[in-house]
């Protein structure tokens, strides 16, 4: 009798043991389900990185950042209710950044192209751009993109005007700065025969600073859409921010800031 019920009590053990075994699994298996749901969750505060050389959507004065995109970031981030680190670098050296996870955000006049969208994820276009011309005020001989055949052409390191030259303008040498100031100087010192980039940047250049040494020709080439980058994998951010760009929208924020920095509301 001892034997049998020695043995029927091992057996009761055993279960118990098990039973306590599978339902501490059971627990640490809802735990991490819980954990990865939350991982989705938007977090109070990200890092966002802008290109501080690109007016007039981002530049600085008076020792803050200001500008069109600047503007429009905080007020996305104040109706998506999360708050905003911002930090600055040169521009071939966001994506990179965003790839590595030492940021969260990037604005900076980015056009969504297919290749960078293989790298990072994008909110909805939110400015319609494109490529102009820049030369010097006495150019008669460039009128246009066929006349950049041959020719030295300044642009803006790592932009899709950089990539638009090597890949549709025979012959031309792309000369590309990391500063935009740069750029424009080598028109003007003669050192390259003109400018190509993106369409409000030539124009604000010209209208606040160039107007006496250049001037625009052509038509605008290339139409592209900025958008704003988003390291991947953030399924959740993306949705807030898109979220907050059509309410910003549809509330005459994003026209306000617009007119502000354009000075006429987006057609």
């Amino acid at each position: 009798m001892q034997k049998g019920y020695g043995k029927f009590l091992s057996t009761v053990l055993l279960s118990f043991i098990i039973v306590i075994g599978l339902s501490a699994c059971g627990s640490d298996k809802e735990a991490d389900g819980d954990a990865q749901n939350g991982s989705g969750d938007l977090k109070d505060e990200y890092t966002v990185v802008s290109d501080t050389s690109f007016v007039p959507f981002e530049f600085k004065e008076d020792g803050e950042y200001v500008g069109f995109d600047i503007e429009l970031i905080k007020a996305i981030a104040a109706e998506a209710g999360f708050k905003i680190n911002l930090e600055t670098t040169n521009f071939d050296g966001i994506i990179p950044g965003l790839q590595t996870g030492q940021f969260d955000i990037a604005i900076a006049g980015i056009s969504i192209t297919e290749d960078r969208a293989k790298k990072i994820d994008y909110s909805d276009a939110y400015y319609q751009s494109g490529l102009r011309i820049g030369v010097a005020v006495d150019n008669d001989s460039i009128k246009g993109i066929e006349d950049l055949e041959g020719k030295t052409i300044a642009t803006r390191l790592g932009s899709t005007s950089a990539a638009y030259i090597e890949k549709n303008i025979d012959g031309a040498e792309a000369n590309q700065y990391e500063q935009l100031d740069q750029a424009y100087l080598a028109v003007e010192n003669g050192s390259a025969d003109a400018i190509l980039y993106d369409a409000p940047n030539v124009a604000y250049y010209i209208k606040t600073k160039g107007e006496d040494s250049l001037k625009m020709v052509g038509d605008l080439y290339q139409a592209e859409d900025y958008g704003i980058a988003i390291a991947k994998g953030n399924d959740e951010l993306v949705k807030a921010i898109n979220e907050a760009l059509a309410t910003l929208k549809e509330n005459g924020k994003y026209d306000e800031i617009h007119e502000k920095w354009f000075g006429e509301k987006p057609e």
